[in-house]
């Protein structure tokens, strides 16, 4: 029983001794000095670090490393310690010295450990066909298995411009999967875009010179959009001499291809399907009002042209000249005739 109290008494002392810099002082004159200052290491990698317990006038028994992995190797106020494959992800290491009154000046090391995503893909939220313009969809970049999320930026791009960036508020610095979002408006521009994104772990100076980046695959969108004309539009109204070629377009472009159907007022005129109406010769009666309507899925557009035609005076001219010759030619002759005689 008595042995059973000393081990007992023992233990209590070690507990008590492992844990005493809870509460010491971080805010001393002459604190201990890590280097590095900063430790940025990646999930499994090894670990050196030195503490100089005090910079000078401290008893060295009393100084000391405190954590909860690694190895300490002590060389007077110096301490080393190393760990060989660093494996947990929120690990304290504080370096103390005492003085005689147990007053304890303590530092904390800035360690961070961390590890790339494992993946990096990217979608639209909820969406299983195409999109249709004008409305507003969720672009999502979903990260798996990264720490710190917190040091974790996710940058979305639209082909090679960036859309937006986005970071984490959770502190957590084991690894986690978080999912990132971005909200956008589609235009006609949108369609055949690719869309991709990025994260990346900016992990400060002391992290990677290359911060540890992985790339999603890239997506192309497809937006469906009403039909929208092409081209110049026509004057109005269209005025044609009878007898030419007239040729009205409405061509027009739209996801998905649009159908076209001729309202033709006039009579006499042929109805078409195309994009363009052709007459060859036009008649004075086809004067009128010429309705395209181009329609898709998603909406029709119309246009329609006024034709104005006008009377061909080109042989009434000509007939008049040729009657006027005639006349001309009429009273030279008797002129001729009565000075002969």
């Amino acid at each position: 029983m008595f042995f059973c109290y000393i081990f007992l008494f023992v233990s209590l002392a070690t507990f008590l001794c492992d844990f005493h810099v809870s509460s010491c002082d971080e805010h001393c004159d002459d604190k201990p000095v890590f280097s590095p200052s900063t430790v940025v290491v990646k999930y499994g990698d090894s670990i050196s670090v030195t503490c100089s317990a005090c910079q000078s006038g401290c008893n060295e028994d009393q100084t000391g490393l405190e954590s909860t992995v690694g190895d300490k190797t002590k060389n007077g106020a110096r301490i080393l310690w190393t760990v060989d494959r660093m494996t947990e992800w929120d690990s304290n290491v504080f370096c103390y010295y005492s003085n005689a009154s147990d007053y304890q000046c303590c530092s904390l090391l800035p360690l961070t450990v961390y590890k790339p995503p494992d993946s990096v893909s990217i979608g639209f939220d909820g969406l299983s066909g195409p999109m249709i313009e004008g409305h507003q969809y969720t672009l999502q970049c979903k990260v798996q298995n990264v720490a710190p999320v917190g040091d974790l930026t996710v940058t979305f791009y639209r082909g090679q411009t960036v859309l937006g960036q986005a970071q984490s508020t959770n502190d957590l610095k084991t690894p986690v999967n978080e999912t990132f979002s971005l909200s956008i408006n589609t235009s006609k521009e949108d369609d055949r875009v690719q869309y991709w994104c990025e994260a990346k772990l900016e992990l400060g100076p002391e992290g990677p010179q290359r911060p540890p980046l992985v790339k999603s695959e890239i997506i192309t969108s497809t937006v469906l959009y009403k039909p929208q004309l092409e081209g110049p539009s026509h004057p109005d109204p269209i005025t044609i001499t009878e007898g030419n070629s007239l040729q009205l377009s409405c061509k027009a472009v739209g996801n998905p291809s649009p159908s076209y159907t001729w309202v033709v007022l006039p009579p006499s005129v042929p109805s078409s399907n195309s994009s363009h109406l052709t007459i060859k010769s036009v008649a004075y009666e086809q004067k009128g009002q010429y309705t395209c309507s181009v329609s898709n899925s998603v909406g029709t557009v119309t246009v329609t042209f006024t034709v104005v035609v006008e009377a061909d005076t080109m042989p009434a001219i000509t007939g008049g000249i040729v009657g006027a010759l005639l006349i001309v030619g009429l009273i030279i002759g008797v002129t001729f005739y009565v000075r002969h005689r």
